[in-house]
């Protein structure tokens, strides 16, 4: 008999970590998110990304998800210039959340968490 996880050769594996059990779950993608966002090592651009994420990770579907996570990609200094309208933003990057990032901004008296 074989153990789940192990093939016939004996060789084992530890599965992905996909159920609330074993530490794989949505929210984990989005704690590690939050963390990432606040953490870039900008200050500006940590404390506009780290607000936007406490503000809005919560109600983000995979696909929002999906693209503040290519955000956190792009290097900080060009993240900056669309930010501030000093460059505009290649069109992956131009996106839906994009926008609702760089409201942060634009407001008046912003909560800065982190």
């Amino acid at each position: 008999m074989v153990a789940p996880g192990c093939s016939q050769r004996g060789a084992c594996y530890i599965g992905p970590m996909t159920g609330d059990e074993n530490g794989g779950s949505f929210g984990a993608r989005r704690k590690r998110l939050l963390f990432r966002a606040q953490r870039r090592g900008f200050k500006e651009v940590d404390l506009i990304f780290g607000a936007f994420a406490a503000e809005e990770l919560a109600t983000m579907s995979e696909a929002e998800l999906d693209q503040f996570e290519a955000l956190l990609t792009a290097p900080d200094q060009e993240v900056y210039a669309w930010l501030r309208g000093h460059a505009e933003p290649p069109s992956d990057y131009d996106t839906p959340v994009f926008a609702r990032l760089k409201a942060v901004c634009g407001r008046k008296n912003p909560k800065w968490n982190v």
